[in-house]
């Protein structure tokens, strides 16, 4: 993980405290108004999605460019799956053996994309009861906001394009997205799966058959 990754994690923790500092208070009214009482899963659920939302804005987002920064020479990538390509070209240029592409920079950012989402795709079929191709579709639209407003360098309040609009980031943020479903959809089951009844074996009677009777 990089410095700027790192500096913005730190900022999105602020911006969540921050945030649910806000609407704690009003949610807590909310809840015991309702219910007459405060339940901690509805307060526990409100924190993971605002800590979710805040550290995904701050890690697509920040830091934002400095005047000494130096602009990308590309801005945008359309070769899906270039990223398979880059690996071949990180092992080469370090002189790594093929065995250790999982420990090349390409895949390790390849694979935080995927992380990324799943959280999305996680709540979409545990809180908002969204389908498989619903939540693919949350994620695909997610991800191209995304990479959209990085494109357009924040629609224009950036001085410019800071971030490479990349269709394997598309790829694989969806991907994600899609993992998280299943893993909810998996919990789903878990929890809603009834718990065997123990079944009173009724032993089998013998009927006693008299010989004198049989003709």
């Amino acid at each position: 993980m990089t410095n700027a990754q790192v500096t913005a994690l730190q900022y999105g923790l602020v911006g969540f405290f921050a945030l649910w500092a806000t609407v704690l208070i009003p949610q807590l009214i909310i809840l015991h108004a309702r219910h007459g009482q405060v339940r901690l899963r509805p307060v526990l659920t409100m924190a993971a999605v605002l800590l979710y939302a805040t550290m995904t804005l701050a890690v697509t987002f920040l830091p934002l460019p400095g005047p000494g920064v130096k602009r990308l020479s590309q801005t945008v990538q359309l070769h899906p799956f270039q990223w398979i390509t880059d690996i071949h070209t990180e092992l080469l240029k370090h002189g790594l053996p093929m065995a250790d592409w999982f420990t090349t920079q390409t895949f390790q950012q390849a694979t935080m994309n995927v992380l990324l989402f799943v959280p999305l795709g996680f709540f979409a079929r545990t809180l908002w009861k969204r389908g498989l191709i619903g939540t693919t579709l949350i994620g695909l639209a997610a991800s191209l906001l995304i990479e959209s407003t990085q494109l357009t360098a924040n629609f224009g309040t950036a001085p410019y394009a800071y971030r490479i609009f990349d269709v394997d980031d598309l790829l694989n943020n969806t991907g994600g997205a899609m993992l998280g479903w299943i893993a909810g959809a998996l919990l789903l089951s878990l929890v809603r799966k009834p718990v065997p009844s123990m079944v009173e074996m009724q032993p089998l009677r013998r009927e006693r058959i008299d010989l004198a009777q049989v003709r």
